[in-house]
């Protein structure tokens, strides 16, 4: 359905057929839009299911793309995950992340 999506500096129309009508996807704010550059993770507020506030998770390389559903909790433990390091060995290494055009990161090396 249509929505739009946004990098918190640019933000376009964006149709993902699996995400409820008027949902604004939010993506990284180093990534591009304009053009938009699809290399993304992207993530949505979904309606409540069972009484839980829901996150829609999916990639901006596709708008047809699935939606994968999680409650705020699960997604909260996820980022808790990622920000403690937990998920370092599948980020890019510097190597890629150069190649892609994108600054080398700490992690991931």
């Amino acid at each position: 359905m249509m929505g739009t999506l946004t990098n918190s500096r640019t933000t376009i129309p964006w149709n993902n057929p699996n995400a409820p009508e008027g949902a604004c996807w939010i993506k990284a704010y180093d990534t591009d839009l304009d053009p938009i550059v699809k290399d993304s993770v992207i993530v949505t507020e979904l309606p409540e299911a069972d009484g839980k506030r829901m996150v829609g998770v999916s990639d901006d390389k596709d708008e047809n793309a699935p939606v994968l559903a999680f409650s705020r909790v699960e997604f909260t433990i996820f980022v808790e995950g990622v920000r403690s390091g937990q998920f370092d060995q599948f980020c890019a290494t510097d190597e890629e992340m150069t190649t892609a055009g994108k600054a080398p990161t700490r992690v991931g090396s």
